[in-house]
């Protein structure tokens, strides 16, 4: 009896658990799918057919986590394959601020591009970051390759009519040069077009996704930024504008100041001289004449 009261236990106990593990399952699904639609807006392949996308992510959270978080994202494209997802640029930067500042840049393929940036938030908040901002550009790129096509075929067409006319024959040498040498341009200009479609099609089958990082300047535990950091640096900012002014005003004022106390030391030794030279004079005009001797 007891034996079958702690096997229910222990069955009791593990469906628990594994109702628990579901239910953090879905919670974290949930947080995906909120980030995910706050983030950007949800555009289905077929509502933009031949139009391709450009994601751009920036996400803001402290220095020390940033390189962790780099990693993540760069991971997750690595599990879903070369087919899928490349890895085309990778920068970090610590700057003269001692902010970091990086970059990674994705070629995805286009029906999981909005899945992949939602991932990369639910993973910038778990880390205590925010997203900064989202953008989606996209170029009508369908457009432009029909529109290519129809002037290929106008080319095929205008080429058709040249070469019927060197068939026809009764063409003299220069005539004949002058159809030869319009055929070849067509037929370049149909071969350019044709590599611009061939480019355009690039782009329609890789999405980019750009995702920017950059410093909150805070710690970690106070939040997404450090008071006492933004107050040193407040203190520095304005310490160094005190000193700048101060130095400005001196260099605008010392020359004029050395001025007036030259022209001042140099009115006063007149002065003093002057005072010097009528002393003697009113001297002489107190004592009175002097009488003559005898």
């Amino acid at each position: 009896m007891k034996t079958k009261l702690l096997a229910g236990a222990m069955a009791l106990a593990l469906i628990g658990c594994s109702q628990q593990k579901a239910d953090d399952a879905i919670t974290e699904a949930s947080a995906e799918a909120a980030a995910s639609d706050a983030a950007t807006p949800d555009i289905g392949l077929s509502a933009a057919p031949g139009v391709a996308f450009d994601y751009s992510y920036a996400f803001r959270l402290a220095d020390d986590r940033i390189a962790k978080v780099q990693e993540e994202h760069a991971a997750a494209c690595e599990a879903l394959g070369t087919q899928r997802c490349r890895i085309i640029d990778v920068r970090y930067q610590l700057s003269d601020e001692k902010l970091v500042e990086a970059q990674t840049q994705f070629k995805l393929e286009p029906g999981i591009a909005r899945k992949f940036g939602a991932g990369a938030i639910a993973s910038v908040e778990r880390a205590e970051g925010v997203l900064a901002d989202a953008s989606v550009a996209g170029e009508d790129i369908g457009s432009d390759i029909v529109a290519s096509q129809q002037r290929s075929a106008g080319s095929e067409a205008e080429i058709g009519r040249l070469e019927g006319r060197l068939k026809a024959g009764g063409l003299d040498k220069r005539e004949r040069a002058e159809l030869l040498a319009q055929i070849a341009a067509l037929r370049g200009q149909i071969g350019d077009e044709r590599q611009g479609r061939r480019s355009g099609e690039a782009r329609i089958a890789w999405t980019s996704v750009a995702f920017n990082y950059v410093s909150d300047g805070g710690l970690p535990g106070i939040g997404h930024e450090n008071p006492f950091a933004s107050a040193g640096e407040t203190l520095m900012r304005s310490g160094s504008t005190a000193l700048s002014f101060t130095l400005t005003l001196g260099a605008a004022i010392l020359p004029w100041a050395i001025l007036f106390a030259l022209a001042l030391a140099f009115w006063r030794s007149r002065f003093m001289r002057a005072v010097r030279q009528q002393m003697p004079t009113e001297a002489t005009a107190k004592e009175g004449p002097v009488p003559p001797a005898g």
